[in-house]
């Protein structure tokens, strides 16, 4: 039997644990290949779940630059975790916590933290063993509940930030019994000029491995095709895996295809007999086959949307995307989203905003590129284009009413500019005294109170909902009612708080302090892009309502 690592864990549950690495390069999607493994031992029956691992010293993502990282996702407790947490929520349709995600700095600032309350006894505290037990308590806390746990661990093999929880797996394995763990190794395989799978870079990556002391027991090879069947039994002679270990995850169309790409190559019963989990499996005919069903669904019609960001960088938009995503396959409808740059829309991007069937003005920090997202709210709200905003979307279309609608001359928040005379959005007060700035706005899931008959009703079909926040500023008090004494109208609150914003003058003009995207699943769209979508495409116009019974 395997020992008792920490107090609490109980190895007699059997729990499985599957780690993913990967080498070569970073951004492979071994985040993905993980998720899709998830999703096909999900739908076989079992209880998974997953953890992230990112070797970085930040404590959390929050403080993190959207272009070097992608999007910071929250989670529903506040965490402000890393993007590939959103890829897990989605394709496992479960909602995380901030004990999913691992960082240096999170395990570090414990270790260090302990230290200095006296609890380890005079001991000389150093990564091995004091670091290396600290990452294997969090995963196996993690993992309680359920029946298999599959853990990525970030950055690429034979980086120095990534060698303590390399090292932390290896001793976990020494300590599970055989059987209960598997080691999953997601590698580059190139084409040559001759057009020859090459498999020297999956060779050398998974010689770094085994110098760790880790063996993979599957292989996972990212080509732009699937791999050759001598390309399999190559890999598999020089890296010591039997040839039915070495799995194809080609490029795709949509990611949300992976997990029926690896299904056809048997990856998920290749897990499950490694696991000896295999018997206690859905029979193939039982298990859940809505995710093939949704993913391959036809759509019937086409829209163009704008998205006005400021990075120029997919990742840093992600769930916005992944949103728009679900809403069309609910709505049947094919969404291309086009990039409008919201720092030069004037010069090069406006063509592409006026050829747009709607528009989504996105969340985002900083001055820059904010004007370009005022005029695209003012021409939503001048031609009648259905409008999206989130987070500092919706504060942008306050400070456009504010200023072409109200006549107040620079009105503008205060985050953006600190000498406005009309600070219609201003820092919450429960702010004023914060000096970190990393886990202190308002994050997590909150309440929102919906007003009957609204647009908003009409799009939640409820009075109340429940969606994730981001944000330190809202919409100054003392302007409240100025604001809302015409077509615009704040429908749902939260206390003093605005929360949902729209207009009673336009077919959809729609924008929301929470981030509804993160709560966003190819099962589940979420409601704001959904009503958005459906204005696109002429099923909803928001001025009608008043005509008719609120449809619940």
């Amino acid at each position: 039997m395997p020992k008792e690592p920490e107090t609490g864990y109980d190895p007699s549950l059997g729990r499985k644990f599957i780690f993913v690495t990967g080498g070569v390069m970073s951004g492979l999607g071994k985040g993905i290949t993980a998720a899709s493994t998830g999703r096909l031992l999900s739908n076989a029956g079992f209880d998974v779940t997953a953890v992230k691992i990112d070797p970085y010293l930040n404590v959390d993502a929050g403080t993190m630059n959207p272009y070097q990282h992608g999007e910071v996702y929250v989670l529903k407790d506040g965490g402000e975790v890393d993007l590939d947490l959103g890829n897990y929520e989605r394709f496992l349709g479960a909602d995380m916590t901030s004990d999913h995600n691992v960082t240096t700095g999170k395990t570090y600032q414990h270790v260090i933290e302990k230290e200095r309350g006296g609890d380890y006894l005079g001991q000389t505290v150093q990564i091995i063993p004091h670091i290396t037990d600290d990452i294997k308590r969090r995963i196996r806390e993690a993992a309680v509940g359920t029946d298999v746990c599959i853990v990525e661990v970030g950055g690429t093999v034979g980086d120095i930030e990534g060698m303590p929880y390399l090292e932390a797996l290896r001793q976990f394995a020494h300590e599970e019994d055989d059987g209960d763990i598997l080691f999953t190794h997601v590698t580059l395989v190139p084409y040559s000029k001759n057009g020859e799978q090459k498999t020297k870079p999956t060779q050398h990556s998974v010689k770094e491995l085994r110098s760790i002391g880790l063996q993979p027991d599957i292989l996972v090879g990212r080509c732009e095709d699937e791999l050759d069947p001598e390309t399999k039994e190559k890999i598999a002679l020089f890296c010591d895996v039997p040839t039915e270990a070495v799995f194809s995850n080609p490029d795709v169309e949509d990611v949300y295809h992976v997990p029926l790409m690896v299904e056809s190559e048997g990856l998920d019963e290749y897990v499950m007999e490694r696991l000896d989990i295999d018997g206690e499996a859905l029979p193939t005919a039982e298990r859940d086959n809505r995710w093939r069903e949704l993913v391959t669904r036809d759509r019937d019609t086409e829209v163009d949307i704008a998205l006005v960001g400021k990075y120029d960088l997919e990742d840093a938009y992600m769930s916005v995307h992944e949103a728009l995503k679900h809403a069309g396959i609910e709505r049947r409808t094919e969404v291309n989203v086009q990039w409008v740059d919201s720092d030069e829309m004037l010069d090069r991007h406006e063509n592409r905003l006026k050829g747009a069937d709607g528009v989504v003005v996105p969340g985002g920090f900083g001055t820059r590129g904010i004007e370009g997202k005022l005029n695209a709210v003012e021409y939503c709200r001048e031609n009648d284009v259905p409008f999206l905003g989130l987070c500092l979307g919706f504060q942008m279309a306050v400070v456009e009413h504010a200023r072409n609608v109200l006549g107040l001359s620079g009105a503008h928040s205060a985050e953006l500019d600190p000498e406005t005379l009309h600070p219609v959005i201003d820092i919450l007060p429960e702010q004023y005294e914060v000096e970190d700035m990393g886990g202190t706005m308002r994050l997590g899931a909150h309440d929102t109170d919906i007003e009957s008959g609204s647009l908003a009703e009409r799009v939640y079909g409820d009075t109340v909902c429940t969606e994730r926040h981001r944000h330190r500023y809202e919409v100054n008090p003392e302007y409240i009612e100025e604001l809302a004494g015409g077509a615009l109208a704040f429908s749902g609150t939260a206390d003093n708080r605005m929360e949902i914003l729209e207009r009673d003058d336009h077919p959809f003009f729609f924008g929301t302090q929470f981030h509804p995207e993160f709560r966003s699943r190819p099962d589940r769209a979420s409601p704001p892009f959904v009503g958005f979508l459906e204005a696109v495409t002429g099923e909803l116009d928001a001025r009608d309502l008043g005509d008719q019974e609120v449809q619940a």
